[in-house]
């Protein structure tokens, strides 16, 4: 496995650690402590890896030689029922703060290669290949993560937007496929690769080339 390989295996683990993270972090600022109590507002990686969607499946995909690099961490607990403030929100603050989180890494990577075009810094081209894999990454971690399809986060933002009575309909698919996990994956597996690949990942290149300046 070559260098750069391993070393967008590592970046995808501290992206989806730092995803897991803001989930918690927003959280506990609406006033839940479940996270924090649980230790998952720690930096430490071991807490939040899952060995199957963190290690395995990420060295599958790039053994495969796959074009998309994806992943996940084990999700951050948290009770609604526990938030003081934005009670309304809540569930949706804590849910765009993973996308959210990926987003400003993205935007940071991006801006070390635009201050490496303009001289600032004198960054050689395997970093910015490096920085420009990060930024696509993420932007993809992100978007992939709105999908209003549960447990994604998208499933949580998605019945905010909805008028009261879709909505709740909504809210009670939710909570069904949130109880059995075996097929809302089935299901997020056939929609992301018959249907969502090819547009989320050309939406994921346009902004990233869109963020260096491309």
């Amino acid at each position: 496995m070559e260098p750069i390989h391993l070393a967008m295996i590592f970046a995808l683990i501290i992206s989806v650690v730092i995803h897991e993270m803001a989930h918690g972090y927003a959280a506990n600022w609406l006033g839940d402590p479940t996270a924090r109590l649980a230790g998952r507002l720690s930096a430490n990686p071991l807490v939040h890896l899952d060995p199957l969607m963190s290690v395995i499946i990420p060295g599958l995909l790039v053994v495969s030689g796959s074009p998309l690099l994806f992943g996940a961490a084990k999700p951050v607990p948290y009770n609604p029922y526990n938030f003081i403030k934005h009670q309304k929100w809540g569930e949706a603050i804590v849910a765009a703060a993973g996308p959210l989180a990926n987003i400003v890494i993205a935007v940071v990577f991006a801006v070390l290669i635009r201050l490496t075009e303009t001289g600032v810094l004198a960054l050689n081209n395997t970093f910015i290949e490096l920085a420009f894999g990060i930024i696509v990454l993420n932007i993809f971690l992100a978007f992939f993560n709105l999908v209003p399809i549960p447990p994604l986060d998208g499933s949580k933002i998605f019945p905010r937007l909805l008028p009261r009575s879709l909505a709740h309909s909504y809210e009670n698919f939710r909570r069904i496929m949130e109880q059995n996990t075996g097929i809302s994956f089935m299901i997020i597996i056939f929609v992301f690769v018959f249907v969502l690949a090819g547009p989320i990942y050309s939406l994921t290149r346009g902004l990233a080339m869109l963020l260096i300046g491309l």
